[in-house]
């Protein structure tokens, strides 16, 4: 049963129907990814695509406790008002979404769009934090009780923050609440105002990006007290992925890797957003510890993000990793990654909220360090090769209790 506490939550006060629909939020609900995971999810819905790249309707995953996809309401903010079909039809021009799909899903899109409201932007807002986290909960809560939801399920994929300075108050709940209600302290970043808000309207949270989000100890306090659980972060859908499967490779066959070096190149409201040196510093972070952990040891590893805005949301990674083999030759492995970004995050996004749902309904509370599978950076894990956590996965989903409390 979920633990209120009236003077800080909006948490529901009784249990829901755990056989209701389930909703996902996405914060960042007009941007690329989310707009590619709302459509495939309606094509899904009318039989326009299967579910290629949706890990949760593989054979892995057989025995874990979903909601099906048509049980997925969708809502969320955003501090743009692009409609979503605008932004749909920019995706079918830049070859993310295919368009026979968006034809076939177009008239269920003001559906969703009745679902959208206004984000915070901390640019433009002047009030307390408090004042933002009541407006965000509130929205979040009455689109739950508007649609008879059982949970909703909060995922970040809005645009990637520079890390955040260490504050004394980011430890303890208590102080961070007071500093919320002063107007003139911004005392979060806003993906973490996001997982705050997230976590008084009693619903999980999912960090698809590397920003900050749930990552302080005073919100996993707020998360523990409210029974919540949460996941991330920094999907891992390319270059990463690769490299969680490849390096352990190496270390398996006593290969000596003596440097790994990457090159990214990437389009887009992503690239021109990780242009900044600041908001790239979060992604480089995200992405540098893998290879320590799966080789045992440091290792040269320069990586580079540039912004090519011709190539949109098609990115591009390319790998060099020389290494030493037997009677200490050198050799060399080289390796080229061109994606789809949208349409590679887009189907894990609907993975997680299927997931974290389940958890919610399971008991899960605090960090769901299985879903490590699926981020760069994973939270509540050390652990990075992928054949290691999709065994954890597995063996956590499956074994999940579908009939626990909310």
């Amino acid at each position: 049963m979920t633990v209120t506490h009236p003077e800080t939550s909006h948490a529901p006060t009784s249990s829901p129907d755990t056989d209701a629909p389930v909703g996902l939020w996405l914060n960042g609900a007009r941007g690329s990814v989310a707009t590619t995971a709302i459509t495939g999810l309606l094509a899904l819905r009318a039989g326009m695509a299967d579910s290629t790249g949706c890990v949760t309707d593989t054979r892995m995953l057989r025995d874990a406790p979903l909601a099906s996809w048509t049980d997925l309401v969708v809502g969320g903010h955003d501090i743009v008002d692009t409609p979503l079909e605008k932004k749909a039809e920019s995706l079918v021009d830049s070859g993310v979404i295919p368009a026979p799909v968006l034809a076939a899903v177009r008239g269920s899109l003001p559906e969703v769009e009745q679902n959208l409201r206004t984000g915070y932007d901390a640019r433009t807002e002047t009030g307390p934090l408090a004042e933002v986290v009541e407006r965000l909960a509130g929205d979040i809560e009455e689109f739950r009780a508007r649609h008879g939801l059982s949970r909703v399920v909060v995922i970040n994929v809005s645009s990637t923050e520079p890390p955040a300075d260490h504050r004394p108050e980011h430890d303890d709940l208590d102080a961070l609440t007071r500093a919320l209600a002063d107007p003139d302290d911004k005392a979060l970043p806003a993906s973490s105002v996001v997982a705050y808000a997230a976590f008084r309207a009693g619903c999980g949270f999912v960090d698809f990006t590397p920003s900050t989000g749930a990552r302080l100890p005073a919100l996993e306090m707020l998360a523990q007290r409210e029974r919540v659980p949460f996941a991330g972060s920094d999907g891992k859908t390319g270059e990463t992925l690769l490299r969680t499967a490849l390096a352990p490779m190496f270390t398996s066959r006593a290969l000596h890797v003596l440097s790994w070096a990457g090159v990214n190149l990437l389009g887009g409201g992503d690239g021109a957003t990780l242009e900044d040196p600041r908001n790239a510093r979060s992604k480089l972070s995200s992405k540098s510890g893998v290879l320590p952990a799966l080789l045992g040891e440091d290792v040269t590893a320069p990586l580079h993000i540039d912004n090519v805005p011709d190539l949109g949301d098609h990115k591009t990674a390319w790998d060099h990793v020389s290494f030493e083999g037997f009677l200490g030759v050198r050799m060399s492995m080289q390796l080229t990654w061109s994606g789809v970004d949208s349409t590679l995050a887009a189907p894990l996004v609907l993975d997680l909220a299927r997931l974290t749902a389940a958890a919610h309904r399971a008991g899960h509370v605090g960090p769901i360090e299985e879903l490590g599978f699926f981020f760069k950076d994973p939270i509540g894990t050390d652990e990075h090769a992928l054949a290691e956590q999709a065994q954890a996965l597995a063996a956590w989903a499956n074994g999940l209790d579908g009939h626990g409390d909310s």
